[in-house]
């Protein structure tokens, strides 16, 4: 399962940063996916692309509701909330909150294409 999360707002490549640091750490995510920071190709002359989401490629034991968790968890913790776009599988949700709602949305979204 590939799930792809992006950011909307003046602080969204900080934010994006911020989040994929935060779920480094979480070791019920850690332990079943693989994580990494999504860049744009560099245009001529740049040195590097645009930070554009993160991409959490996760095996089969893989829990939806740790991911959801962390998620809110590190929103709970921010300031300035940005938009988060979560997609996968053509599913996408936009959230903007931390509740437990929120918490359900991503769970409910993730396990629409589980096996």
């Amino acid at each position: 399962m590939a799930i792809n999360v992006y950011m909307s707002g003046d602080q969204a490549e900080q934010e994006l940063r911020s989040l994929f640091a935060w779920l480094q750490q979480e070791s019920s995510v850690r332990r079943q996916a693989l994580l990494s920071l999504e860049s744009t190709p560099p245009a001529a002359g740049e040195m590097g692309g645009v930070l554009e989401g993160i991409k959490v490629v996760a095996d089969e034991g893989f829990q939806a509701a740790n991911f959801a968790i962390a998620y809110a968890s590190w929103r709970a913790t921010r300031s300035k909330r940005p938009k988060v776009t979560i997609k996968q599988a053509g599913i996408e949700i936009t959230l903007d909150d931390a509740d437990p709602e929120t918490v359900e949305k991503i769970v409910t979204a993730l396990k629409r294409d589980a096996p």
